[in-house]
């Protein structure tokens, strides 16, 4: 009988022995997961940055160009006013002191047109920011060396008003 308890206690053992050996091991499973998750969570947080970045400086353009075609609509038509429409658009004042609204830009990049009516009472003012270019943070074109995936695209808000005098100034 003694053989016979080792023979069943060796059979249990290398049944249990089996049991455990098939038994998935579950450790460094969330490292992988980590892994996988973890590229596409910062490709996420990379593009809403980015967009949040570029949805600023839009917004920011396009307030600063409509306090210059609210100021021209109502201001006489002479290069002075232009002048002091363009430091408005770019400082946010007219003198043209302090920082601009949004880093790199410059009274070059704002554009003024008046059309309809005669020249020195137009219908319409145009105020429009042009050549400006969105910095990226994270530029994919410089990233992967193929320029069309590049995120500096070029920010050109425009506002136009009904110009206000309807006699012109002497």
């Amino acid at each position: 009988m003694h053989r016979r308890l080792i023979k069943i206690r060796v059979a249990r053992r290398l049944h249990r022995f089996l049991k455990f050996s098939h038994r998935r091991n579950e450790r460094g499973l969330q490292l992988v997961e980590l892994a996988i998750v973890l590229p596409v969570i910062i490709l996420f947080f990379a593009a809403t940055a980015e967009f949040g970045i570029y949805f600023y400086e839009y917004t920011s353009l396009a307030k600063s160009a409509r306090d210059g075609a609210r100021y021209l609509a109502t201001a006489a038509v002479n290069p002075a006013e232009d002048t002091n429409a363009k430091n408005l658009v770019v400082y946010g004042n007219t003198t043209g002191t302090g920082d601009p609204v949004v880093t790199g830009l410059t009274t070059a990049n704002v554009t003024i047109t008046r059309s309809g009516g005669v020249p020195s009472v137009p219908q319409t003012v145009k105020v429009q920011i042009t050549g400006f270019q969105h910095q990226p943070i994270f530029d994919l074109g410089k990233l992967t060396n193929i320029e069309s995936l590049s995120l500096a695209i070029e920010v050109k808000p425009t506002v136009t008003m009904r110009y206000l005098l309807t006699q012109p100034s002497i």
